[in-house]
């Protein structure tokens, strides 16, 4: 019989938000959000900017000042025998150039897997101790990624930053004992935002596509590991250039899943962001 591990919850308590700018109602729930113009971030914009629904109800809510909210990356790698050589290189390079583009106050974590998940490094500020990990990676052994995403995402919860995983592989999943589905469901109680950057085989996987999109993130296909180092910047500065909203639901159940609706006042300005979340109860 297969397990289900429940994950972190989106609801997120009050005092765990003290350091961003609300207003004075509780924070309940939070929702990462991508607002582009012609394939571009939109800069500058204000709560008026949006509308958000909750089950087709229309919310209040704030937009939090992102200053106050660090980013808590993690950088999570299939390092099966199918990278060994110049590919893990290229894995360990894209790794290294995010960590040091990251902040002094942004923490970052590393994740591995291949037939098992080796979280390597926890959430830390301490970038240094980051890249020594990386530089002890190796490769080899077959591909977990549903199970390895699932703990990279765990991973990157915290109560004091925006969590964001990224996640690279070039192959499709061997030896996962989680299911897809699972997996989906489990990001409905989680916060992070995940992206996927897939090379070979794994271009074709449409569970990559599925997964980015439930959390609000987008997955990237690449025809090899070598424009990785590119494309993880890429996704920090997209990551740095989103909303994030904040609402106490009114008007809708506190239990069971909700369907979150985002969209932009401004024309010709569209908006990413996770389809919903599984309300926790009071």
């Amino acid at each position: 019989m297969r397990a289900v591990l429940v994950a972190v919850l989106l609801v997120v308590p009050l005092h765990a938000w003290q350091r961003a700018t609300f207003s004075s109602r509780a924070v309940a729930v939070r929702v990462d959000v991508l607002a582009t113009e012609n394939g571009r971030p939109v800069a500058g914009l204000t709560s008026s900017d949006f509308e958000l629904l909750d089950n087709g109800v229309p919310q209040r809510f704030d937009v939090a000042n992102l200053s106050d909210l660090p980013v808590n990356a993690v950088i999570s790698l299939d390092v099966s025998s199918s990278t060994e050589g110049q590919a893990l290189s290229d894995l360990v390079g894209a790794g290294e150039a995010f960590v040091n583009a990251l902040q002094p106050t942004e923490r970052a974590s590393l994740t591995t897997f291949s037939e098992t998940v080796a979280p390597l490094m926890a959430l830390t500020t301490d970038h240094a101790a980051v890249r020594r990990a990386l530089a002890s990676v190796t490769a080899g052994g077959q591909t977990a990624v549903i199970d390895g995403v699932f703990v990279s995402m765990m991973s990157a919860q915290s109560t004091d930053g925006r969590p964001l995983v990224v996640v690279f592989t070039d192959g499709l999943d061997t030896v996962s004992w989680m299911r897809e589905a699972d997996l989906i469901n489990a990001t409905k109680r989680a916060s992070a935002v995940i992206y996927t950057v897939a090379a070979g085989p794994a271009r074709q996987w449409q569970f990559l596509r599925d997964l980015a999109t439930a959390t609000g993130g987008r997955a990237i296909a690449l025809a090899s590991a070598k424009n990785l180092q590119a494309e993880f910047l890429k996704i920090l500065t997209e990551f740095r250039s989103r909303y994030l909203l904040s609402f106490s639901p009114e008007g809708v159940s506190d239990t069971g899943y909700h369907t979150l609706t985002v969209r932009s006042k401004r024309r010709g300005v569209s908006v990413t962001a996770r389809p919903g979340y599984t309300a926790a109860g009071r």
